[in-house]
């Protein structure tokens, strides 16, 4: 029963720490562009990284 007493207060308090940092991710805008971020793996780079294996 005493442990009880303390995991009741913790669950509370994560929880309350998840909802505070899910409200101050979409204040600060992570979910804005979700359809922008699932199309752009389909176009190509218009300047590709150099390729490390080719000398120069």
């Amino acid at each position: 029963m005493n442990a009880l007493l303390f995991l009741i207060p913790l669950a509370l308090g994560l929880g309350g720490l998840g909802l505070t940092l899910f409200l101050w991710s979409l204040s600060a805008g992570q979910y804005d562009d979700l359809q922008g971020s699932a199309e752009r793996i389909l176009y190509e780079p218009e300047h590709p990284l150099p390729d490390p294996k080719q000398p120069g």
